[in-house]
Order: C-alpha cells, then structure tokens, then sequence
C-alpha cells in the first residue's frame, strides 16, 4: 500500500512516498492532481522508503509524470533504491524521468530549469515565428524497426511543430519524422522530442496532437524551415514560437 506525505518548500511540492507503487497506487495521481490544482506544479517525489515498483506503478507514475508536464510543471525524483532504477531502466523511462541523488540537488535543478526556460522563451520570441498549416508528416519512435505513422503538421517554427494525429508517444520520446516543405524537392528527416501532449479537456478542437521539439537539429536544416516560414507567412504575421 502506498502512503504519501506532503510537505512544501515555497510553491515546491515534495511528496514522501513509502509502501508499493502498484495497481493500487493510484492515490499518487489525485495526489499529484490536488498539487497541480493548489498552484503545486514544481514536484519531488522521494522514493527513500518505496520497496516496490511493478509495471501498473509504472503507468501510475507515467501518468502523474505526463499530468505535470502537461500543466507546464516539473517532476524530479530522488533516493531511487537501485533495484527501482533497473526497472525504469528495463522500459527506458531512465531516458524520461529525473532522478536525483537528494532534495538539495532536485532542487537546485527544478530552480535552475525554470531560470533556463524564462530565457530561452525570451530569446526565441525574439528570433522565430511560427505558421499555422496542414501539411502530411510521417514519424515513428527512433529506437524501433516499426512502420510509419501519418498525421498533420497543425503549426511549424524553427525550434518545433504541432502534430495532429491519432498515434501518440510518451512524454520525452524521440521521434524520426519525415516531411516535405514545398516548393523545394526532397524530404527533411527530423529527429523530435514529445514534449507536449494536448488534452481533450483543455483544446478539444485539436486533440489528439502532439507538441515536438527539434531534437539535434542542423543550422542549414534550421534555416530551410524559417525560410519556409517567412516565405508563407500572411503580411503583417506576428505569430511568434513559444
């Protein structure tokens, strides 16, 4: 049985978990929810004292996960036993969560994260426009040998695009997507990292789509799509990427 323990430091949540993170764990999502809705969006998670993680607690976590980035938040952990790390490593969320050695650390991190954010959304506000479109776009996870998926790029800038389609991935998952930006010939393949996930609730005229980020992307690439942009971009468009 999982129990949790909440306690704040500023408009940081920290949560103490002890017991099972199982089918019945289900208590960390509304527990994280009431954060989220009380201003909490900043979260740690201390796993000091949770025995167990099995793959229900895995969704249970993915889904606490997904619920705070989706409300702009940040979700650090810490004290992870090693035998826990192993099982997040055995399905990749390795890849997706932040693990943290102690509290002074996550929250170093958690401070530094949104000092980072508050500047690069300054910078690229001033530097890149985004363009509302629908145009095809082909992607897949970039770690299988699995077939491509087809869905509609809803808006494109410099640094990422909003994808509308039925097929969705995690939260932190690496995309191959492929695409063409006419009227120049060939086909721009492009790594993506899922960082948003649209919900129903909130953008019902878009749901279901995607929000990706460029992942490793290219001066020369970067600068085929901003000449795209600017090139389709109504007169007097100041749409910029946020």
């Amino acid at each position: 049985m999982l129990e949790i323990d909440f306690r704040n430091i500023g408009s940081i949540a920290i949560l103490d978990l002890s017991g099972s993170i199982d089918i019945d764990a289900s208590i960390l999502i509304e527990q994280v929810g009431w954060c989220l809705e009380s201003g909490y969006i900043d979260i740690i998670c201390n796993f000091e004292n949770i025995n167990l993680v099995d793959y229900a607690g895995l969704s249970v976590l993915s889904i606490a996960y997904k619920n705070t980035i989706n409300h702009k938040g940040r979700m650090k952990f810490i004290r992870v036993p090693s035998h826990i790390r192993k099982t997040f490593c055995l399905v990749y969320l390795d890849r997706v969560f932040d693990l943290y050695e102690d509290e002074d650390a996550a929250l170093r991190s958690l401070r530094e994260d949104r000092v980072i954010e508050e500047l690069k959304k300054k910078q690229l506000r001033r530097r890149f426009k985004r363009l509302d479109l629908d145009i095809d776009v082909e992607f897949r996870d970039k770690r299988k040998e699995e077939k491509f998926y087809h869905g509609k790029i809803l808006n494109i800038s410099a640094v990422g695009m909003l994808i509308f389609s039925e097929k969705s991935y995690p939260i932190g998952e690496i995309l191959e997507t492929k695409l063409k930006l006419a009227p120049r010939p060939g086909t721009l393949d492009l790594d993506a990292r899922v960082v948003w996930l649209v919900q129903k609730e909130l953008q019902p005229q878009i749901y279901p789509a995607m929000g990706l980020e460029f992942y490793n992307l290219d001066n020369p690439t970067q600068r085929k799509i901003i000449e795209f942009v600017e090139r389709n971009l109504p007169l007097g468009t100041q749409s910029e990427c946020l």
